[in-house]
C-alpha cells in the first residue's frame, strides 16, 4: 500500500493542475465558448478560441476594453449556423454584436436577447430569422443601433418598438412584416435613421407622426405599400438628409412643405401615383444633390427654380405628364450631371447654351415634343456619355461638336426631323457603342472614319437619305452586332470586310440601291441571326455558304436580280422568316422548301420548279426530260409504297401495346398547332414515339428523339396524362399536366430568341399532349458537366454557355412584355446544340408577370429544384425575377467548380454555402474545377464573383439579368485588355469572343 501512495499523490497533483488550467480562462471567455458550442461553426473557423488562454481578447472577432472585459464580437460572413445563442447576453459588458450575413435562425426568442443590458449596437442583418420581432429588444436600455434587415421576420412590428429609450438607427428592410407602417415611431425622439423599406405591409398611410422626429436624418419607406397623401408634417424634418417614399401607391400632390427640408441631399418619390404640379422651392435647398419624382402622374411645367439648387447633380422626372419647355435655368446648373425627362409632354426649344456650363454626363429627353435644334455646345464640357433625344420634333443639323465628344457611349436621335450630313468625326467616336440616327432626313455618306469606332455595337441609320457606298473600313468595327441601314440610297457592292465581323448578329440593308454579287467567305458570321438584303439590285447566285450559318433564322433576299438555283444547303437553316421571291431564280426547289407552306417565299421566280402548285414552269422542249422525270418519280413512289407497307406491318407488330395503340388510333382527331413553318405533320411525329427513342424523363413527362422521314431531327416531349393526371387530381393538385402544357405553350409559342429553345408545334388529342422542339444534340448542360463528358466543356465553351443562358434569361425578364419568370432555372434545363451554344428550356412552371405583378407575388406551391431555390422563395413562395437570378448564380458556380448544386461532399450545405465557406477558409483556388485550363484563371475568378453576386441571400443585392449579361461581356473585354497589355493575346479572343453577343 505504501508503494502506491506516491503514485496517488502525483495523480492528485496532476488532476489539480489540469483543473487549474481549465479554469484559467476568465468568465467572459467561458460564455463565448458556450455560445460557440450552441452554434454550428465551419471546420477550422474560430480555431484560435482556445480555452487555455487567460482572456479571449486576442480571439478572432473579439474586442475588449482596457480592463480585459469583452465589449464587442464581430463575426460577419463567417458561415455560422444556428439559433441566436443566449450565452452571448451573459457577457456583462458586451456593447457591440455583429453576426450579419450568416445563417442565424430560425428563431430569436425574446428571453435570449433580454439579458444584453449593455448592448449598444446589434447587427443580425442577412440571416435566416423568422417569426415575429422580439419585443424584448426595446427593453435594452443602451441600444443605439439595430439592424435586422434581410431576414424573414413576419407579423406586425410590436408596440414595444415605440418605446426604445436611446435608439438612433433602426433598419428592418426586406423582411415579411405586416400590419400598417406604425405611427408609434414618432414617439422615439432619438431616432436618426428609420429604414422599413421593401416589406409587404398592409395598405396604409405615411404616419404624420413621423414629422415629430426632429433628429431624423434618414427616412426610407420604399416599397411599403403606402397609400394616401404625403403628410405635410414631413416638411418639419429640418435635419433630414435622405427621404425615400418610392415604389408605393401614394396619391395627391407633392405638399409644398417638402421643399422645407433644409438639409435634404436626396429626395426619392418615384414610382407612385402623385399628381398635380411640382411645387416651387426645391431650388433653395442648399445641399440637394438628387431628386427623383419619375413614374408618377405629375403635370404642369417644370419649375424655373428647380435647377437653382447649387449642388444639384441628378434630376429624374421621366414618365409623367409634364408640359412646357425645359427651363433656361437647366443650362446654368453648375453641378448637373444627369437629366432624365423622357416620356413627358414637354415642348418648345431647348436652352441654346445647354451643356456649356453644366458637366452633363447623361441627357435623356426622349419621347416628348421638343422642337428646334440640338444645342451646339451640348458637349462643351467634354463629359457627355449619353445623348438620348429620340421621338421628338428636332430639326437642323447634328452639332459638329459631338465629333469632339470622345466619351460618348450612346447616341439616340432617331425619329426626329434632323437633316444635313452626319459630322464625319461622329462616325468614328472611340467609345461609342450605340449610334441610332434612324427616321430622320440625314444626307451624305457613311464616313471611312468609322474604322475608329472600336466599341461600336449597334449602328442604326435606317430611313434617311444617306447615299454612296458602304466603306470597307466598316470591317474595323470589330464589335459591331447590328448594322441596320434600310430605307436609304446606298449604292455599290457590299464590302468584303463585312464578312470579317465576327460579332455581327443583324444585317439589315433592305430598300437601297446596292448592287453586285452577294458576299462570299463570311464564315465569321457565327452569330448572325438576321440577314435582310431585300429590294436592292444584287445579281448572281445565292451563296451556298449561307446554309452554314449556325443561328441564322431570318433571311430575306427578295426583290433583287438573283439567278441560279436555290442552294440545297439552305435546308440546314432553321428559319422563322424566309423570302427569296421576285428574283430570277430557276431550277428545282430543295425538297424541304417544296411545300405549300413556303409558297410565298418563292413567288415571282418563273424559272423555279417544285411541287408547289403554280410555281413549276415546264416547256415543250423538256418533254423527254419531264417524261423521264415522271418515270423516276413513279419508281420512287412504288419503292416508297413498298417501304410504307412494310413499315406499317412492322409498326403494327411493334406497337400493339395499349399505350402505342392509343397514340396511333383515330389519327384524324389529332390537332396540330404550329408556331413556325413546318416540313412535317402530326403523323410523322406519332410514328417516332418509340420507347427505344426515349432520351429523358422527368416530373412532367418523357422526351423522345424523333428522326422524321425527311431526315429532320426534333425532340418530342410527351406530357404525363391518364392515370397520373387522375392521381394528381385526387390528391388535390388539379390538372397539373394541363397547366404545365398550357404554361409551356403560352410561354414558348410567342418567344423568338436564339437562346430560348424553339417550340416548333404542339399536338393534342384527348388527354395526350405533345410538344415538339428543335433537337439539341448535346443534351443538357447538367448531363454533360456532371458526367464523363465534362472534358468537352473547356473554359471558353463554359463561358459561351454562361453568356448564352444569361442572354436568354435577360430576354425573358426585360424584353418580353409582360415579363416571364422561368421559376426552374438549372443546368438540366439549359440545352446545348451541336456547337455547344446554349438555350434555356422547360417552361412548364414559368410565370408571366403582368404589370401589376412586378412586386414579388406569392405562389401556391414551391417550383424549382433542390439547390437552386432562392432562400426567400422557400420561406415566402414570393416569385419575381430575383428568384431566377439566384438559380442562375448557382448555374454559374456549377460551371466554375464543376460540382453539382447539392453533393454529399458539402455535408448539410449546398453549393453556394460550400463555395462561400471554402473561399473564406482556403481562398479561391480550391473551388475551381481542376479540369479547367488555369491560363484562364483571372476570367474564371471574375465569373465566380458574378455567380456569388447572383446567388446573394438578399434579393435586393442580386443584379438584374441585363446587368449580368453586361458583366459577363465585360469579363471577356477586361481579359482581352489584360492580355493585349501583356502581349499574350491568343486568337481565341478574336475568333470566339462574346463581348457584344446581345442586341439588348
Amino acid at each position: 500500500m505504501g508503494a502506491f501512495l506516491p503514485i496517488l499523490l502525483l495523480a492528485a497533483v496532476a488532476a489539480n493542475a489540469g483543473l487549474l488550467l481549465a479554469q484559467a480562462l476568465n468568465q467572459d471567455g467561458l460564455y463565448l465558448l458556450d455560445a460557440k458550442r450552441a452554434l454550428t461553426v465551419p471546420a477550422g473557423a474560430l480555431a484560435d478560441w482556445n480555452s487555455r488562454d487567460a482572456t479571449p481578447c486576442n480571439w478572432t472577432g473579439v474586442s475588449c476594453d482596457a480592463a480585459g472585459a469583452v465589449t464587442g464580437l464581430s463575426l460577419p460572413g463567417a458561415n455560422i449556423n444556428g439559433s441566436f445563442p443566449a450565452a452571448l447576453c451573459r457577457v456583462p459588458r458586451l456593447q457591440s454584436l455583429d453576426l450579419s450575413n450568416n445563417y442565424i435562425g430560425p428563431d430569436m426568442a425574446s428571453e435570449a436577447v433580454a439579458g444584453c443590458k449593455a448592448l449598444a449596437r446589434l447587427d443580425l442583418s442577412v440571416n435566416s430569422l423568422v417569426g415575429t420581432l422580439p419585443g424584448a429588444l426595446a427593453g435594452l436600455p443602451e441600444l443605439v443601433y439595430l439592424n435586422l434587415e434581410g431576414n424573414n421576420f413576419s407579423g406586425p412590428i410590436p408596440d414595444s418598438f415605440g418605446r426604445f429609450p436611446k435608439l438612433e438607427s433602426l433598419s428592418l428592410v426586406y423582411n415579411l412584416l405586416g400590419g400598417e407602417v406604425p405611427s408609434f415611431f414618432g414617439a422615439v425622439p432619438t431616432l436618426r435613421e428609420l429604414n422599413l423599406s421593401y416589406n409587404p405591409f398592409a395598405p396604409g398611410p405615411v404616419p404624420a407622426e413621423l414629422g415629430d422626429l426632429a433628429a431624423l436624418r434618414v427616412l426610407w419607406l420604399a416599397g411599403c405599400n403606402l397609400v394616401g397623401h404625403i403628410p405635410a408634417s414631413l416638411g418639419r424634418l429640418r435635419n433630414l438628409t435622405d427621404l425615400d417614399l418610392s415604389t408605393n401607391a401614394l396619391t395627391g400632390p407633392i405638399p409644398p412643405e417638402i421643399t422645407g427640408l433644409a438639409s435634404a441631399v436626396q429626395i426619392e418619390l418615384y414610382n407612385n401615383s402623385l399628381s398635380g404640379a411640382i411645387p416651387k422651392g426645391f431650388g433653395k435647398l442648399a445641399e440637394l444633390r438628387s431628386i427623383d419624382i419619375a413614374m408618377n402622374r405629375l403635370d404642369g411645367a417644370i419649375p424655373d427654380d428647380l435647377f437653382d439648387a447649387p449642388k444639384l447633380e441628378t434630376v429624374h422626372l421621366y414618365s409623367n405628364s409634364l408640359t412646357g419647355p425645359v427651363p433656361e435655368s437647366a443650362a446654368k446648373a453648375p453641378s448637373l450631371v444627369e437629366l432624365r425627362l423622357f416620356t413627358n409632354r414637354l415642348n418648345g426649344t431647348l436652352p441654346s447654351d445647354l451643356g456649356k456650363n453644366t458637366p452633363l454626363v447623361c441627357l435623356d429627353l426622349s419621347d416628348n415634343s421638343i422642337s428646334g435644334e440640338i444645342p451646339r455646345g451640348i458637349c462643351d464640357r467634354g463629359e457627355l456619355e449619353e445623348l438620348l433625344m429620340l421621338d421628338n420634333a428636332l430639326t437642323g443639323r447634328i452639332p459638329e461638336g459631338l465629333g469632339r465628344c470622345h466619351r460618348l457611349r450612346r447616341v439616340r436621335l432617331s425619329n426626329n426631323r434632323l437633316d444635313g450630313d452626319v459630322p464625319g468625326a461622329v462616325w468614328g467616336l472611340p467609345h461609342i457603342a450605340l449610334l441610332e440616327l434612324n427616321g430622320n432626313r440625314l444626307t451624305g455618306e457613311i464616313s471611312p472614319v468609322i474604322a475608329g469606332a472600336a466599341n461600336l455595337s449597334k449602328l442604326v441609320i435606317s430611313n434617311n437619305r444617306l447615299s454612296g457606298s458602304i466603306p470597307s473600313e466598316i470591317g474595323s468595327a470589330a464589335k459591331l452586332y447590328e448594322f441596320s441601314a434600310d430605307g436609304n440610297m446606298l449604292s455599290g457592292p457590299l464590302p468584303s470586310s463585312l464578312g470579317s465581323l465576327a460579332e455581327l448578329g443583324r444585317l439589315v440593308l433592305r430598300n437601297n440601291s446596292l448592287s453586285g454579287q452577294l458576299l462570299r467567305g463570311f464564315h465569321s458570321w457565327k452569330k448572325l441571326s438576321e440577314l435582310n438584303l431585300a429590294d436592292n439590285s444584287f445579281t448572281g447566285g445565292i451563296p451556298p455558304e449561307l446554309g452554314d450559318l449556325p443561328v441564322l433564322n431570318y433571311l430575306d433576299l427578295s426583290g433583287n436580280r438573283l439567278s441560279g438555283e436555290v442552294p440545297i444547303q439552305l435546308e440546314n437553316l432553321k428559319l422563322n422568316q424566309f423570302n427569296v421571291s421576285n428574283n430570277q431564280l430557276s431550277g428545282q426547289l430543295p425538297p424541304q422548301y417544296a411545300t405549300e407552306a413556303y409558297r410565298s417565299s418563292f413567288v415571282g421566280n418563273p424559272g423555279l420548279c417544285g411541287e408547289i402548285t403554280g410555281l413549276c414552269a415546264t416547256s415543250q422542249g423538256r418533254t423527254g426530260n419531264h417524261s423521264g422525270f415522271v418515270w423516276m418519280m413513279r419508281s420512287i413512289f412504288i419503292f416508297a409504297a413498298v417501304v410504307l407497307v412494310a413499315g406499317i406491318a412492322w409498326f403494327y407488330w411493334r406497337y400493339r401495346t395499349f399505350n402505342k395503340a392509343r397514340l396511333s388510333a383515330d389519327r384524324s382527331k389529332w390537332t396540330l398547332t404550329s408556331f413556325h413553318k413546318l416540313s412535317f405533320s402530326e403523323y410523322d411525329i406519332l410514328d417516332c414515339l418509340d420507347e427505344d427513342n426515349v432520351i429523358g424523363s422527368g416530373a412532367s413527362g418523357k422526351v423522345y428523339k424523333a428522326v422524321l422521314g425527311n431526315g429532320e431531327i426534333v425532340a418530342v416531349k410527351k406530357l404525363w396524362g391518364g392515370a397520373l393526371k387522375k392521381d394528381m387530381e385526387n390528391s388535390g393538385e388539379g390538372s397539373a399536366a394541363d397547366n404545365s402544357f398550357e404554361a409551356e405553350v403560352r410561354t414558348l409559342g410567342k418567344i423568338r430568341h436564339k437562346n430560348i429553345v424553339k417550340l416548333l408545334c404542339c399536338c393534342t388529342h384527348n388527354d395526350c399532349k405533345l410538344l415538339v422542339y428543335e433537337y439539341m444534340p448535346n443534351g443538357s448542360l447538367g448531363d454533360v458537366l456532371h458526367s464523363s463528358k465534362a472534358g468537352l466543356l473547356d473554359w471558353p465553351t463554359r463561358y459561351k454557355v454562361a453568356l448564352d443562358a444569361a442572354e436568354g434569361l435577360s430576354y425573358l425578364h426585360q424584353d418580353c412584355v409582360p415579363a416571364i419568370v422561368h421559376r426552374d432555372v438549372k443546368s438540366n434545363n439549359i440545352l446545348l446544340d451541336a456547337e455547344f451554344g446554349a438555350c434555356v428550356a422547360d417552361f412548364g412552371v414559368a410565370k408571366v408577370l403582368e404589370a401589376t405583378d412586378r412586386a414579388p407575388k406569392s405562389m401556391s406551391v414551391i417550383a424549382g429544384s433542390c439547390g437552386y431555390i432562392a432562400p426567400e422563395y422557400a420561406y415566402t413562395l414570393r416569385v419575381n425575377e430575383k428568384s431566377d437570378i439566384y438559380s442562375f448564380g448557382v448555374v454559374l458556380l456549377e460551371l466554375v467548380t464543376g460540382k453539382p448544386p447539392v453533393d454529399p461532399e458539402f455535408g448539410e450545405k449546398d453549393l453556394v454555402k460550400w463555395v462561400c465557406s471554402t473561399i473564406d477558409q482556403k481562398g479561391v483556388e480550391p473551388v475551381l474545377d481542376s479540369k479547367l485550363d488555369m491560363t484562364f484563371k483571372e476570367e474564371i475568378s471574375r465569373v465566380l464573383n458574378i455567380g456569388l453576386m447572383c446567388a446573394s441571400s438578399l434579393p435586393i443585392n442580386r443584379p438584374a439579368m441585363r446587368r449580368v449579361v453586361k458583366m459577363l461581356q465585360e469579363v471577356r473585354a477586361e481579359e482581352r485588355q489584360r492580355l493585349e497589355k501583356d502581349g499574350k493575346l491568343s486568337p481565341y479572343y478574336y475568333e470566339d469572343s462574346s463581348d457584344q453577343g446581345s442586341s439588348v
